[in-house]
C-alpha cells in the first residue's frame, strides 16, 4: 500500500503566489524612486497617463496576477504554464530598474516586448487548464500593450538609450 500523496494548504501556496509577486512589486518599488522625476523630465505622448495613475493600477494588477498563478495551480497545471508565468514575472522584474534606474528605456522596451509575448504565452497555456486563470491575467496583458505602446513612444519622442 502507498502513502498518500500530502495535500497542499491552498491557502498557504496562495501566500506564495502573493510572495512572489510582492517581490516583483518591492523590486519595481525600490527601482522606481525617481520614477516620477524621471517620468516628468521625458517627452511623452498626449495620452500618457499621469504618473500618479501607475501605483494604483499596478496594485491591481500584482493581486490579479497572483490570483491567476494560484488559479491555475488550483488545476494542477503543468510544468510549461508555471515557467512561462515564472518567466513572466521575471522579465516583469526586470522593467522598471530597467527604464527608471537604469536610464535605459531602449532596452526596456525590448525587456516589455518580451513580457508581452510571455505573458501571452501564458494566458494561452492557463487557458488549458484554468479559463478563470486566463481570464485574470487578460487586465495585466491590455495594461501591457498600453505600456509597451507608451515605452515606443517615450524611445520615439526622446534621445535616449
Amino acid at each position: 500500500m502507498t502513502a498518500p500523496t500530502p495535500q497542499r494548504n491552498p491557502w498557504l501556496v496562495l501566500l506564495v503566489f502573493f510572495g512572489m509577486v510582492a517581490v516583483v512589486a518591492v523590486v519595481a518599488g525600490l527601482a522606481a524612486t525617481s520614477a516620477t522625476e524621471v517620468y516628468h523630465r521625458l517627452a511623452q505622448p498626449s495620452w500618457a497617463a499621469p504618473p500618479s495613475l501607475f501605483g494604483p493600477v499596478w496594485t491591481v494588477l500584482y493581486v490579479l496576477i497572483a490570483l491567476a498563478g494560484w488559479t491555475y495551480w488550483r488545476t494542477d497545471g503543468e510544468t510549461q504554464g508555471f515557467a512561462a508565468y515564472g518567466i513572466g514575472l521575471l522579465l516583469n522584474l526586470l522593467w522598471t530598474p530597467l527604464f527608471f534606474a537604469g536610464g535605459s528605456s531602449r532596452l526596456a522596451l525590448v525587456d516589455i516586448v518580451l513580457l508581452d509575448f510571455t505573458v501571452l504565452m501564458t494566458v494561452g497555456l492557463f487557458y488549458r487548464r484554468s479559463k478563470l486563470g486566463a481570464v485574470l491575467l487578460l487586465p495585466y496583458l491590455v495594461w501591457l500593450f498600453y505600456a509597451t505602446a507608451l515605452n515606443v513612444a517615450i524611445v520615439a519622442l526622446n534621445d535616449v538609450r
